[in-house]
């Protein structure tokens, strides 16, 4: 019997490349008799993949691949946990930042993708919540937090990742900017005026391969780093301290692992968090770590 695949995709992701790829990774699977059904549901706005995803008939498939960004990736996993899918993962990884992918090395050729749902390895990982969002790898709020989901998909598409950069660099000046913010835990308790502050559930953020240098994807906990109040004098010995991944140990920086965290804002400011590159839940939330919440397909080692 041959795969039978339940197909997520935002045809808009990728430079408009991830229907392509879909397609050759179908065309490989095929002539080896391996593909018994695939049904493709493209995305046409938001919500869009959450609500394909939340309504599946899981005994109708084996896997779900969810085909966009990190933005994409999250509204599948929304959808699943919501509608309650046990059906394994597969994520093909055709956004402008994608850190959930690169940190699994997760294939980006069609045919690497087909082999590894023919000999698949299946990963349990945890998930964060923030209210009733989830997210896979990061919750976040404060400077340059915000820029993935305020940058227009037309310039993402046009540009790829510049277009970050391009929108970032608009920021910048505000670096000493701070907002007063509470982080409670079962065992601390921090009240700081903050630069920003990532909650996340692997090491790569924002293109960053080890921000979150401890963060393991299935450890029943969630790694937070918060940046204080910075003087022009701290840039330079933090950014020296990123280079070389001893960030953690500034004396500007916050880092610690919980399994749940709530987070207020200490004036009437309204302060918006933005989940996995997309708009979120404004503050207070309740952060909580969602164990073994998804099942993820990953390349075998040995096919790495």
């Amino acid at each position: 019997m041959g795969l039978k695949l339940k197909i997520i995709i935002n045809p808009s992701s990728g430079r408009e490349t991830a229907r392509l790829n879909i397609e050759d990774m179908l065309a490989y699977l095929v002539p080896l008799g391996m593909m018994e059904r695939a049904d493709i549901f493209y995305t046409s706005g938001k919500g869009d993949a959450c609500a394909f995803a939340a309504n599946t008939d899981a005994s109708q498939y084996d896997y779900i691949i969810a085909v966009g960004g990190d933005g994409t990736v999250n509204e599948v996993v929304t959808g699943m946990l919501r509608g309650g899918i046990k059906l394994p993962l597969a994520i093909y990884t055709s956004g402008t930042v994608n850190d959930f992918a690169t940190i699994n090395k997760l294939p980006t050729g069609p045919s690497d993708f087909a082999r590894m749902l023919m000999k698949p390895c299946m990963q349990k990982v945890d998930c964060g919540k923030a209210g009733d969002n989830y997210f896979l790898n990061v919750l976040a709020a404060g400077l340059l937090t915000d820029v993935a989901y305020k940058v227009p998909s037309d310039l993402k598409t046009a540009f790829g990742p510049a277009a970050y950069w391009i929108s970032a660099a608009k920021d910048l000046s505000s670096i000493t900017k701070t907002m007063p913010v509470s982080f409670k835990t079962a065992d601390e308790e921090y009240d700081e005026d903050i630069v920003f502050f990532l909650i996340s559930n692997t090491k790569s953020v924002g293109g960053f391969r080890k921000l979150m240098k401890n963060a393991d994807l299935n450890d029943g906990k969630l790694d937070v780093l918060i940046l204080k109040k910075l003087d022009i004098g701290d840039i330079m010995p933090l950014l020296g301290n990123l280079l070389v991944g001893e960030h953690i140990n500034n004396d500007r920086v916050i880092y610690f692992q919980t399994d749940k965290l709530e987070i207020f804002a200490r004036n009437d400011d309204r302060i918006i968090a933005d989940i996995d590159g997309e708009e979120g839940p404004a503050l207070p939330i309740l952060v909580e770590c969602i164990p073994d919440a998804i099942t993820l397909i990953v390349p075998r080692e040995e096919d790495l």
